[in-house]
This record gives C-alpha cells, structure tokens and sequence, in this order.
C-alpha cells in the first residue's frame, strides 16, 4: 500500500473517530439532557460531590467541553455560584478521562453485538428515548471501529525514515510536542478523541510511549483551550469557570513539563501495556489536579473576579429588549413579529424559573433562589417594555386581526409575569422557609411534588411550542393536559391526606408546604395554558363558562 492510501485511511480512520464521538454525545444529550442537566444544578458548597457530579455529567456526554458549556449557560445567569462551578469543572475533566480508559482496552469483539444491538433499536422503535439510546451504541461501536482501523492503517506506517526522523526530533523537543498536541486537540474540538488517537498510536507503535506522555500533555492543554473558544462570548461570570479550568490546566502541564524525564519514566514504570498506561495515566493527571487545586478554590475564585470582574451593565444588558424597533410601528406586521421575538425570550426566563425551582427546595443555601430572583426582575423589565410596545402599536393599527393579535400577546406576556410572580413570591418562600426550619418531605411526598412540577414544565414547554406554531391539536392538548393536572393535584393531595391519616412524621411537618406548592403549581399551570385559548376560541372549541345551563 502507498504512502498516499495509508495516510488517507489514516485520516479517514480519525474522521470515522470525530464523527462516532458526536454521535454518542448528540444521543445522551437528546436522551438524558434534562436529567443531566439537573445532576449539575444539584452541584453545592459539597466540592467533593460537585467533583463527582461533573465527572457523571462529562461520563455520560463523552466530553467535558459539553459539560463545561452546559455549566456556563448556568453559571452566566447566575445560577452556580463560581467555587461549586470549578468544582465541577475539574470532575468533568476527571470524568472524560473514563471514556479513555474504557476504550483503550481491545473491545472489537463486541463490535457486531453493538451494531445489531444499535440499529435494531434506533429503527425499530418508536420510543425516542430507546432510539437516543441506539444512537449512542451504534457511536460506541463506531469508535472501536474506527481505533482498530487508526492502528491497522498506521502500522505501516512504523517504519517510514521520514516519520521516524520527525518523531525523534520531537522526542527531544518537548515543548514543541505539547503545542502540536495541543493544537491537534483543539482542531480535533474532541480531548477525547486526541487522546484516542494517542492511545492508538502507542499501541501501534508509531509513536514511543515517552513521546506519547508528552504528547498527552498537550491533549490535556488543547481541551482547556476547546470550551474556552467557543464560551468566551459568554457573561464574565461564565468565563471565569473556562479561564479557571484552562488555568488549573496550564498549571499541570508545566509542573510536569519541568519534571518531564520522571514523568515519562514514572508512566512506563506502570505495569500496563503501553496504551493502557497512556489512558491510565491521562486519568492520573486529571485526578491530580483535583487533588491539587480543590482545596484552592476559594483563592482561584477571588483571583478570579478580581481579574474579571463583572462589568456595570452586563447584568443589565440581559433585561433589554432586542427586537422591539420602534421604526417597526409603522410596519404592524413587522412590529408583531419582532414583538413575538421578544416575548419567546421573556418565556425562556419564565421557563428557566419554573424549572429550577423545584431544586431550592434542596439547596443548602440561597444562590438559586436570588438567581431566580434576579430572572423575575429581567421578566418584570421585559414584561413591561413588551406591553408598552404593543400599547403603543394599538394605538396605529387599524386591522382587527392584527389588533387581535397584539392584544393576545400582551395577555401572554402578562400571564407569563403572573407565573414569575407566583414563583418569586409564593415557591420560593416556601423553599426558604424549609431551609431554616430543617425541614425534609417524606420520600412518597417528595416524590409526588418533583412528578407534578414535571408535568407542569413540560406544559410550559408545550406553550413556547404552541406560540410559535399556533397548532390547533397541540392547543388541544394543552388544554387537555390541563385537565389531568387538576386531577393529579386532587390525587396527590388525597395521598399527602392518608400520609397524616398514618401519622408519617415528615408529612405532618411538612403538610402546609406540602399542599401550598401543589396549589401554587396547578395555579401556573392555569397561566401557561391561557396561550390557547386565543387559538380554540377563533376555532369555536372553547366554553366560556364550565357551569352548566339550568334547565327550565
């Protein structure tokens, strides 16, 4: 075989890797993205729970720049606070490591298992979570695939003179081998497929496994440099959790830089085969770090607001409407349109509050609440530059459809403002009277309470749905589901009632919170279903009235 087919199978070989890492990313993250996303809300002032929080969060998405970004999108509306944030970020560093170490090992057996096991069911069911999850073995067999194909195509490669001669070079010129490790990482936008691909090439024997750890280094250096790139647009206060995390990083690589020789050494000492030490020693590195710097937090943090600290307005530049021109008015069409882009950003807010605040009633202290807090404020300033544009566009439009329309919207926007109120002043005085008095739900009470603010989520996401497609049959099923609610809230009550009726110690401390939150809930369940009313009222589908006609 030539020197051209090897290298194109080569290259083919890392693209098959890139392509099967998306693949398995892409299918938990559309599988299991909420839960995951709950799993790093739950992250506290705990540093070694936030540790092992992140290291399942970037486990289970096969990449801590996913984790980290996920992170940051909460960290910039100040829902993590920055020591728990970095936290997480060196047990995402720690988690992506497994990935390695589990592939590292000659798995080609299963290959076929996995395939069969993968298509079946992504093309045979009809349960989209069970398709996600074919999704995902079908990328695990494709990156077995594609490493036995990384060393099948450069064992020939082993005794090219030319190849040898550059690796040698670079086997002396250890700095330059971490940059070109790093630059590969970040052209790669996946540490966990460089580092497989230095895995592979150990094993192969392409490359010397000294040059390897050097090599590795420079893997580790790259994937601090991956989620920095793509987050810097990000508030400051995301930013500080990348510029930390590729700080920590930093400071790694150059502790073991300075003692390369006895690193290299300690690494080939280990009693594995050489792409076994490699992967073992990418965890060790990882682990390290968290050793390092986990009790240096608290430093790292103040180090860091003082070199970003937050700007003036940066806070308050997420309350400013976007879209709302005031040269649109004299377009109503275009008005209305810009109008309806802003308030999907005003029910993105509403719908972050709803969802995270089932979690203060857990936290220890009071960051997601105030952060829920600071949320309502950008609602209420959004709300009402919303309601003054459209009053101001009433004033002008002279088509009933188009009057009817901004009408509408002024009627969302205000019952989206309701649903944040109900939140801010009823949900989260109810987490924070809990916080102080100790108080715990019984695990059936708790149960029932995180099941029916599910529910009440997932209509919230129906509603944005419904806003922007005017669906009649998801106007149906809104309404519909808004049924069932009220007789899940019966339901639940009557079980938190028996629970008293037998004495259970938890409910009956609990019993006040208990019974508010499932009122205040179903209360917002009310608000976010009124965007279809408008819908089934012009289809005639709606009763004004659920009292019964008296007979004659």
């Amino acid at each position: 075989m030539g020197g051209g087919s090897i290298l194109l199978n080569l290259l083919g070989a890392i693209a098959l890797l890139l392509w099967s890492t998306r693949l398995v990313k892409t299918g938990v993250t559309r599988a299991f993205g909420e839960e995951l996303r709950g799993w790093l809300m739950q992250a506290t002032k705990n540093r070694v729970r936030a540790v092992g929080l992140g290291a399942l969060v970037a486990l289970a998405m096969q990449s801590s720049t996913a984790a980290l970004l996920l992170l940051t999108s909460f960290a910039g509306r100040g829902l993590i606070a920055l020591v728990p944030a970095l936290a997480v970020a060196l047990g995402a560093d720690i988690g992506s490591t497994f990935v390695v170490q589990a592939l590292s090992f000659d798995l080609k057996a299963f290959v076929p298992v996995l395939l069969v096991g993968g298509v079946g069911a992504f093309m045979l069911s009809s349960n989209a979570t069970l398709r996600q999850v074919g999704r995902v073995v079908i990328g695990l067999a494709l990156m077995i695939l594609s490493l036995g194909m990384i060393v099948q195509a450069s064992s020939s490669l082993r005794t090219d003179p030319t190849l040898v001669l550059v690796m040698s070079r670079l086997a002396n010129e250890a700095v330059l081998a971490i940059i070109i490790g790093a630059g590969l990482t970040w052209l790669l936008h996946s540490s966990v497929a460089m580092v497989l691909l230095i895995v592979s090439l150990v094993g192969s024997g392409l490359i010397p496994l000294s040059l390897g750890v050097t090599f590795l280094l420079g893997a580790n250096l790259g994937a601090g440099l991956i989620p920095l790139g793509l987050g810097w647009r990000e508030p400051r206060a995301a930013r500080r959790i990348l510029v930390g995390n590729i700080v920590f990083r930093a400071t790694g690589v150059l502790l073991c830089l300075l003692a390369l020789p006895w690193v290299q050494d300690g690494v080939a000492a280990l009693p594995l085969a050489p792409e076994r030490a490699i992967a073992a020693s990418h965890t060790i590195f990882n682990i390290g770090l968290a050793i390092l710097f986990l009790p240096l937090l608290d430093l790292a943090a103040r180090m860091l607001l003082r070199q970003l600290p937050d700007l003036p307005d940066e806070g308050q530049a997420a309350a400013r409407p976007l879209h709302l021109d005031d040269s649109l008015l004299e377009s109503p069409h275009l008005a209305l349109g810009a109008a309806s882009r802003e308030v999907i950003r005003l029910a993105e807010r509403v719908e972050t509050m709803l969802r995270e605040t089932i979690l203060t009633f857990q936290d220890i202290d009071d960051t997601r609440r105030n952060a829920i807090h600071k949320l309502d404020d950008e609602v209420d300033s959004l709300q009402e530059a919303i309601k003054l544009y459209l009053t101001r566009l009433t004033r002008v439009v002279t088509d009933e459809a188009d009057q009817k329309q901004a009408v509408n919207l002024i009627l969302f926007t205000t019952n989206l403002e309701h649903v944040g109120d109900i939140i801010c002043k009823n949900l989260l005085e109810l987490a924070a009277k809990k916080q102080r008095f100790g108080l715990a739900f019984s695990d059936a009470g708790w149960a029932e309470l995180t099941e029916f603010h599910a529910r009440i989520v997932k209509q919230m996401k129906l509603a944005m749905t419904l806003f922007m497609t005017r669906d009649i049959t998801m106007a149906r099923d809104l309404v519909a589901e808004k049924d069932n609610i009220r007789a899940l809230e019966k339901v639940a009550t009557e079980r938190h009632l028996a629970r008293l009726r037998e004495g259970t110690p938890a409910s009956i401390e609990t019993s006040s919170l208990h019974l508010d939150i499932l009122r205040d809930l179903k209360r917002i369940n009310a608000h976010i279903t009124s965007v279809a009313h408008p819908i089934l009222e012009a289809r005639g589908e709606i009763r004004q009235s659920r009292l019964r006609q008296a007979k004659a």
